[in-house]
């Protein structure tokens, strides 16, 4: 009888003790800020490695062999067209010159004496005083004559031309480098470069863009042929400034390279202040204007899982993680190419905290900063000054 009892009080014991136990509650609602999605103009740019060159360069070379003599300029320095550069040790070459003239004379003054010898041997002919055989010799040697002094006029330029190129000149106005030779120092034409002569303004810049931007290209060139340069093309230099003057189509490839898919677009730059020199490199921006509107939302709202990007969509106070497209990212905003539709509300501040099914409070994102975005093109490679 007492061990019924001592098992009464142990089962009654443990029914107490189940029915005392209670459910806990629900975990509180995430506090999170909401976006509604809208389309929006994008304006951004597309950016390119470019490198700068000249529309003009030309490699000052020696045209006659011998000594410098003289250095004319100074390098580094702008030079006009035919300012004289080098001298080139002038002696042989003013020898040479003197002796042609001198043997022209000679050929002149025996030139004239044929030919009065010729008007006497003919005039006596016509008298029949003379054999016409001596007449047929005196004209025959008037015409040797007559090749002698051509042959002495063009030896004569010929020598002439080599001592004019004894004296170098600026075949272009532009920048020249640094000297390749000091005075006293022997050239040979073909083998010495003395230096550079480069155009600075306007300068240029080369850039292969993706065979795919051609229809674009053609018709952005036929918009600048038509009206002034805007700022569709602009330069980012090496330390992230922007170059001031806006670019235009120069010169377009006649062909699209088979390895890479990419074809050589040259544009032209204003370079006043000569900033741009041959060989930097730089960052093309195309301006990308798009007509049609996009949905724009904050990129803090992504959240990156193995490359692909998810956001946390809100209905009914409950969130379901979707999967989205990304495009062109523009500042703190980002193009949705799809995967989202027009005003849906999706989460932007507290994802870290969500998963799929998670119950939020949600209170609605102040927009004003994108409809500022929508009037101005955004820049992601401007240098904050702030």
């Amino acid at each position: 009888m007492k061990y019924k009892i001592l098992v009464f009080l142990i089962v009654a014991t443990g029914l107490n003790s189940c029915s005392n136990t209670t459910v806990p509650p629900p975990p509180p609602p995430v506090s999170v800020n909401t976006y509604k999605v809208k389309p929006g103009s994008a304006f951004f740019y597309n950016s390119y490695p470019a490198t700068i060159t000249a529309v003009n360069q030309v490699d000052v070379r020696p045209q006659v062999a011998g000594y410098i003599t003289g250095i004319f300029f100074t390098e580094g320095q702008e030079v006009k067209k035919g300012q004289k550069l080098y001298q080139i040790d002038q002696q042989q070459y003013k020898g040479a010159y003197e002796q042609a003239v001198a043997q022209l004379n000679v050929s002149e003054a025996n030139l004239a004496k044929l030919q009065q010898d010729a008007d006497r041997y003919v005039e006596l002919g016509k008298q029949d005083a003379i054999a016409q055989q001596t007449v047929d010799h005196a004209l025959a040697d008037l015409q040797a004559g007559k090749k002698q002094v051509e042959s002495a006029k063009a030896n004569v330029l010929a020598v002439e031309v080599n001592l004019q190129y004894s004296s170098i000149n600026a075949p272009l106005s532009g920048t020249i480098g640094i000297s390749q030779v000091k005075v006293g120092a022997a050239v040979t034409p073909g083998n010495t470069i003395l230096n550079t002569i480069s155009s600075n303004n306007p300068i240029a810049a080369d850039v292969a863009l993706d065979e795919t931007l051609i229809p674009f290209i053609e018709n952005e060139n036929k918009k600048e042929q038509k009206q002034k340069s805007d700022s569709t093309f602009t330069l980012m230099l090496a330390d992230q400034s922007k170059y001031p003057y806006p670019g235009k189509i120069y010169i377009i490839d006649r062909a699209v390279d088979p390895q890479t898919a990419t074809i050589i677009v040259r544009l032209l730059f204003d370079n006043p202040g000569n900033i741009l020199k041959v060989g930097m490199s730089a960052n093309l921006r195309i301006l990308n204007n798009s007509k049609s509107e996009s949905l724009l939302i904050p990129y803090r709202a992504c959240v990156e899982q193995m490359a692909e990007y998810f956001v946390y969509v809100v209905n009914d106070d409950t969130v379901a993680q979707r999967k989205v497209f990304l495009g062109q990212r523009i500042r703190d905003m980002v193009i949705v190419k799809s995967g989202l539709n027009e005003n849906e509300d999706i989460v932007v501040d507290g994802v870290q905290k969500l998963k799929d099914g998670t119950k939020v409070k949600a209170a609605d994102l102040h927009q004003a900063g994108t409809d500022s975005l929508n009037h101005q093109a955004a820049d992601p490679l401007k240098k904050k000054t702030s």
